[in-house]
């Protein structure tokens, strides 16, 4: 750190001590809020305005792992942002804060004036929707919110025009796409999506991250011995995808499986979004599914795996009562997602149910360790949109090798799909559309985290927008800011949520 500005760095506790001195000794404190990741002229004038609103400049920035604005940012690390921030004469104190939003801060703080930009002036312009509770916050301790009137820059634009943050090929693409589409335009599309009444059917799953630490290979069998650090559940399968179409759909309705013995009820009830409406039916004398991976500590890599599974077909009663269910809901209904882990919950009298609704029908049919080969795409007599990966896909066409295409366009003529979506992993996603032939759309991670649970993401954002009628260009775009967003997050820990994907693509296409 610079010498003569770490006085300036103070921790949030520190901080609020040293705010309420100063309020007391009759100082009106000021906050600005950010990320900060490039400063700029923008930044400089309106610390200037928010200085004229006060005695005191405190600056709070937001720590690293709560920047969501897609892989690859901050372009800064927070000791980078706060040392920069703190060089400025303006500035008199800096705190990075462990929060996703500036509410926890404003109520720890309590400044006198809270400064924003003009592009927060009007609060339905804002796409966190936090603008509103950050005003409420500082108002409740007896501060004002001051919105400033000055030039603006945005840090986006610079970091995308200047710092070539992206590969020329995906530059050419997201410029293209930024001709057709405003982020205005977007941001209007996916937030009607929220009167789409949408049930989403498939496996219910338990995901365990069992951390270790290596220690060494054992002194009598050739065996890694590693010690037991802790463990990490989540919700994963199809009620990690409902949990990610509840962002964008305040009318979600689930329909999933859990092992009567053991069924993590709780857990669940806990975990998934208060928009959801569940319908969970059992089976009798089994397990939920429990998938726990084995995952070394200090590199986040997996060692290896094992299921606690029954995945034996549904019996006849249990399939009876599901399909009575599904002909009560179709007919309140728009869309119908299915996520197919092939863990027996979906049988071939569901399917039957499922097929003859007349609602718009999504279908991602998964291949993992427990179905490797037996459970297919084909299985399915149609559906409307079809989202699997390449495997999944070659899978489904007994063809290894064979050109990509090709397969593409005989497995959507035999599904009679108006959209089918492969996703490729590092290499993007190549859609095949009736309307518009063959759409390639390039992956935005750039670094991963962990994989698991990216193509859920993608298919859960991708089936509403397709259901809405969204342009084809526009669905795996769409899929592949959420997926690129839900690699950066550890296993299920969290949902991708619709004002992070505004903010990922206004980043992508400004």
């Amino acid at each position: 750190m610079s010498r003569g500005v770490e006085h300036k760095i103070k921790t949030l506790p520190y901080l609020a001590a040293e705010v309420r001195r100063l309020q007391r000794a009759g100082k009106t404190v000021v906050q600005c809020h950010g990320v900060f990741d490039l400063i700029h002229p923008g930044h400089l004038r309106h610390f200037a305005a928010a200085r004229r609103e006060g005695d005191v400049l405190v600056v709070t920035l937001t720590a690293d792992r709560y920047v969501k604005r897609g892989p690859g940012r901050p372009l800064f690390s927070e000791h980078l942002r706060a040392e920069s921030l703190a060089a400025l004469e303006l500035v008199d104190f800096v705190a990075i804060v462990a929060s996703p939003t500036a509410v926890e801060c404003l109520e720890t703080l309590r400044p006198n004036v809270y400064v924003k930009g003009p592009d927060y002036r009007q609060a339905r312009d804002d796409v966190t929707g936090m603008i509103t509770a950050e005003k409420q916050a500082v108002e409740r301790h007896g501060g004002r919110l001051h919105i400033t009137d000055d030039i603006v820059f945005s840090s986006t634009q610079l970091i995308n025009a200047e710092l070539d943050v992206q590969p020329p090929l995906i530059r050419r693409y997201l410029q293209r796409l930024a001709n057709d589409y405003s982020v205005g335009t977007i941001t209007q599309l996916l937030q009607r999506l929220e009167q789409l009444r949408i049930l989403v059917i498939g496996d219910a799953i338990i995901d365990q991250y069992d951390y270790v630490r290596p220690l060494g290979k054992s002194g009598k069998e050739p065996l890694v011995v590693s010690k037991f650090v802790e463990r990490e559940s989540f919700a994963g399968g199809v009620l990690a995808t409902a949990t990610h179409v509840a962002s964008l759909s305040r009318n979600v309705r689930l329909a999933t499986l859990l092992g009567r013995r053991h069924s993590w009820r709780e857990f669940i009830d806990e975990k998934l979004s208060p928009r959801i409406n569940p319908k969970f039916f059992y089976r009798r004398g089994a397990v939920t599914t429990v998938k726990r991976r084995y995952v070394s500590e200090g590199r986040a890599q997996k060692m290896f795996e094992i299921y606690f599974i029954d995945d034996t077909l549904l019996d006849r009663t249990g399939e009876t009562a599901v399909i009575r269910w599904l002909a009560k809901m179709q007919k309140n209904l728009d869309l119908i997602i299915v996520n197919d882990f092939g863990h027996g919950f979906i049988t071939e009298g569901i399917i039957a149910a499922i097929r003859r609704s007349r609602r718009k029908l999504a279908i991602n049919v998964q291949t993992n360790g427990a179905n490797a080969g037996f459970n297919l795409v084909t299985k399915y007599p149609r559906a409307d949109f079809v989202c699997v990966d390449e495997v999944e896909l070659r899978y489904a066409a007994h063809d290894r090798d064979g050109d990509l295409k090709h397969i593409m366009k005989k497995i959507s003529r035999q599904l009679k799909c108006e959209l089918l979506v492969t996703t490729r992993g590092r290499k993007g996603s190549l859609s095949w559309s009736r309307s518009e032939g063959f759409i390639a759309t390039p992956a935005f991670a750039t670094q991963v985290v962990d994989a698991v649970g990216a193509g859920d993401a993608f298919f859960a954002y991708a089936a509403p927008c397709f259901a809405a009628g969204f342009p084809p260009t526009l669905v795996p775009f769409v899929g592949n800011v959420a997926g690129s967003l839900a690699t950066q997050i550890v296993g299920n820990r969290s949902a991708v949520e619709l004002p992070d994907v505004l903010k990922f693509i206004g980043r992508l296409l400004k």
